[in-house]
C-alpha cells in the first residue's frame, strides 16, 4: 500500500467535498462555539472546511492542511458560506506558528491518519506549542473498538473508489485509554472523553468516533 496521505487526499478532494459537504460533528462544535465564545482558533486537518461552520461569526480563524487541493477548495467553501479563515499548507507535526498563538483549537478526523507513536506525540506536542496556556482543544479520532473494527489490526488503509482506481487512506485505530494517555504526556489535561452525540448506547467503549476536550497544562 502506498502511504503518500498528501497525494491521495489530493486524489479525493473533488469526491470529499461532496461527500462530506457538511460536519458530522456540527452538534459537538455548536456547543464549542458556546462554550468558547469568541478568540483565536485554528482547525488542524481542516480539509475543505465544513468544521469552520459554528465558528464564523464570532472567531477570527485559521485553518491548515497538507493538502492543497483540500486548501483550494477550503477557500471556495468560505466563499459560499461567507466567512474569512487564513489558510495554510502545513502537516500537523510542524506548524507554521508561532508559541502561545492561539486561544482554542479543533481537529477532527487527523490525527488518525499520522503513522508511528512519535510522530503522533509529535504532532500533540505541536498543539500544545501553539496553544496558549489554559487553551483548550478538541480532537476526534476513529475507535478502535467500534464493531466494524473488532477484528481488524490497529492499523490499516481504508479504500477510496475513485471511478477507474481505487486509492488506500492510512488509519492507525486509537482506543479511548492510549488516546487520553497519549495527550497526558504532550501536557493535556482531560476536560471531557466522550463519543460522538449519535452515539446512543450506555457503553462509550464501543463508539465509533473518540472525541477528547483537552486543555494544555502549564
Amino acid at each position: 500500500m502506498a502511504d503518500n496521505l498528501k497525494d491521495v487526499f489530493n486524489n479525493i478532494a473533488p469526491g470529499w467535498y461532496n461527500f462530506r459537504h457538511h460536519s458530522i460533528f456540527s452538534k459537538e462544535l455548536k456547543m464549542l462555539a458556546e462554550r468558547w465564545h469568541k478568540g483565536k482558533l485554528l482547525n488542524l486537518g481542516c480539509a475543505h472546511g465544513p468544521d469552520f461552520l459554528p465558528f464564523k461569526d464570532s472567531f477570527k480563524l485559521y485553518g491548515v492542511d497538507f493538502s492543497d487541493e483540500m486548501l483550494k477548495l477550503a477557500r471556495r467553501y468560505s466563499l459560499k458560506f461567507d466567512f474569512n479563515v487564513e489558510l495554510s499548507p502545513a502537516d500537523v507535526r510542524q506548524l507554521p506558528y508561532p508559541d502561545n498563538s492561539f486561544d482554542w483549537a479543533i481537529s477532527v478526523a487527523t490525527y488518525h491518519h499520522i503513522k508511528g507513536k512519535q510522530e503522533r506525540l509529535k504532532a500533540l506536542n505541536e498543539l500544545r506549542r501553539v496553544l496558549k496556556p489554559g487553551g483548550e482543544a478538541f480532537i476526534t479520532v476513529w475507535n478502535r473498538w467500534q464493531p466494524g473494527f473488532w477484528f481488524k489490526p490497529k492499523e490499516l488503509y481504508m479504500p477510496w473508489r475513485k471511478k477507474d482506481k481505487t486509492l488506500y487512506r492510512y488509519y492507525y485505530l486509537f482506543s479511548y485509554a492510549e488516546l487520553e494517555s497519549l495527550a497526558r504526556k504532550a501536557g493535556f489535561s482531560i476536560l471531557e472523553s466522550h463519543p460522538e452525540i449519535a452515539y446512543h448506547f450506555p457503553l462509550k467503549r464501543f463508539s465509533r468516533n473518540i472525541c477528547l476536550l483537552l486543555k494544555r497544562n502549564g
